[in-house]
C-alpha cells in the first residue's frame, strides 16, 4: 500500500523550506527546490519510523493537494 502526504514547499530569499501538514514536525530546509524536495522525501519515512518506535500513532494523510493559481 502506498501512502501519499501533501508537502508544502516555500521559498524565502535564497532559502527553501518544506513541511508536511499531516505530520507535525516533519520539515526540511535547503538551498534549492531540488535539494529541499530530496530532503523532505527522506524525512517523511524517517519521521513515520520515529513515531512508530515511540509508540505514537501515525497520522493518516488528510490534506488536499492543489495547484498554483495565478492572481493578477
Amino acid at each position: 500500500m502506498v501512502t501519499e502526504y501533501v508537502v508544502v514547499i516555500e521559498q524565502e530569499g535564497d532559502a527553501w523550506g518544506a513541511y508536511v501538514p499531516d505530520l507535525p514536525g516533519c520539515v526540511a530546509a535547503g538551498s534549492s527546490r531540488v535539494e529541499v524536495e530530496e530532503l523532505i522525501a527522506e524525512a517523511i519515512p524517517l519521521h513515520i519510523q520515529s513515531l512508530r518506535e515511540h509508540g505514537e500513532q501515525v497520522p493518516p494523510p488528510t490534506a488536499m493537494g492543489s495547484t498554483k493559481v495565478r492572481v493578477a
